[in-house]
């Protein structure tokens, strides 16, 4: 009988922001590793999930949403987006479940330069009626460039073993380069922050959320039986200072509590999470401050 090949490769993920590239990612690698949140623009590094079955491995690269930069951290992540196409084998562009718009229509002229197959992933399809989806299907496939138009719905599941198989089709054969229960390439510091960061994301006013960073501080020292985290949330202002603290520290409290529970299930024992909250004006537009907490230097070049 026939030994079946092992594919393996980096799949990018592509879209405008919350279209739900995070959470397709995390459905397909079965737990937490990029942060979701109803507001857009919520991932900022890319971040790889790695997905492993018997015949195949996929790294899926998390990009930032593509739109128009208003500052340096906004170009940071346009550039982070697109050049991770660069150094993949297969991209996945995301869309809403509607017709094209001139966002999408701007990212699917960029992905023309692109080399590798490029497959157009329709999310959300559960949110809709099956005829309308037809009429959107024909509305991208005027377009042309796609290898194929995959409709899913990262929430529920529906449409993805036909992704899988897909992938499975175009991807090389290669190695495997994780091992099988490794589910992302970024340090766990990181994860944890990022999870920090989604609680602020989830609780706080519309005024703060974007001009917040996380940055873990300790994480390697054991009291009393449980992990120590020392962490600090950066905002741009004093009154986004106040906004996470909350009354009487109220608002800080419960990031804290809701982010360790997340923080305790990632890494499976107890933790003690201390948070501290600074102010750091302008980060966004300051190099040498978003090098520190973890931007990569090239692309903020």
């Amino acid at each position: 009988m026939e030994e079946k090949k092992f594919k393996s490769g980096f799949v990018a993920l592509i879209g405008r922001p919350n279209v739900g590239k995070s959470t397709l990612m995390n459905y397909l690698v079965g737990q937490k590793v990029a942060i979701t949140s109803n507001k857009p623009q919520t991932t900022r590094n890319r971040i790889s999930g790695i997905y492993t079955s018997d015949d195949m491995q996929v790294v899926f690269v998390d990009t930032p949403g593509i739109f128009k930069p208003h500052s340096k951290l906004d170009d940071y992540m346009d550039k982070a987006s697109l050049s991770s196409l660069n150094d993949v084998d297969l991209v996945l562009f995301m869309v809403e479940p509607e017709e094209i718009g001139k966002g999408d229509q701007y990212i699917a002229d960029l992905l023309k330069e692109v080399k590798v197959p490029v497959f157009l992933v329709i999310n959300k399809v559960d949110e809709i009626h099956p005829n309308k989806l037809l009429t959107i299907m024909d509305s991208y496939h005027k377009l042309e460039g796609f290898k194929e138009i995959l409709p899913i719905s990262a929430t529920q599941g529906i449409g993805i073993e036909d992704l899988l198989a897909t992938l499975n089709k175009y991807l090389p054969e290669g190695p495997q380069y994780y091992s099988a229960d490794q589910i992302t390439d970024r340090p766990e510091y990181f994860v944890v922050a990022e999870l920090i960061r989604e609680q602020i994301l989830r609780l706080t006013s519309q005024e703060v959320p974007h001009a917040t960073a996380v940055a873990v501080d300790q994480m390697n020292k054991h009291q009393n039986g449980k992990l120590l985290i020392e962490a600090t949330i950066y905002v741009e202002r004093d009154g986004q200072k106040g906004i996470i603290i909350g009354k009487g520290g109220k608002m800080l409290k419960q990031v804290g509590i809701n982010s360790r529970k997340e923080i305790e299930d990632l890494l499976g024992e107890k933790v003690n999470l201390r948070l501290w909250v600074k102010v750091q004006h302008n980060w966004r537009s300051d190099p040498s401050f978003l090098k520190q907490i973890g931007y990569d230097k090239k692309e903020l070049s």
